[in-house]
């Protein structure tokens, strides 16, 4: 099976050993996006909702440079700091995959890089 390593500029560098998503014959991988700009670096929005609006941005860009778009995601991981921010990082979510969302767990962790309240990883669906 052969293995496709996915980076692009519009979304930011890995901040450690790893790619920003890997293609393994009929899937990509993609890992854990935070809200970070991915032409400085800097941390974008101040609460969960700004900071989930530049995550689910960011995946818009791994995911286009796989050719493929968040139609084709098939599961997510989503990693809070604090579970009260549930309902507003659902919403915005939503507002991204529509109705055709993909299966998803969510679990609150005591901490994320960069101190930042979310990151999304997942799966999607990258066959013909």
């Amino acid at each position: 099976m052969p293995i496709e390593y996915i980076a692009t500029q519009q979304a930011p560098a890995a901040i450690g050993p790893y790619s920003q998503a890997v293609r393994a014959g009929d899937f990509l991988f993609f890992s854990g996006q935070i809200p970070l700009d991915p032409a400085t670096g800097e941390i974008v929005g101040k609460d969960a909702e700004g900071q989930s609006r530049q995550v689910l941005t960011n995946i818009q860009a791994v995911l286009g440079a796989a050719g493929l778009d968040f139609g084709k995601v098939v599961k997510t991981t989503v990693y809070l700091t604090d579970m009260r921010d549930f309902e507003v990082i659902n919403r915005v979510y939503g507002e991204y995959f529509g109705v055709a969302a993909p299966a998803r767990a969510t679990v609150q962790v005591a901490a994320l890089p960069k101190q930042v309240l979310i990151e999304i990883e997942g799966i999607a669906y990258a066959g013909v």
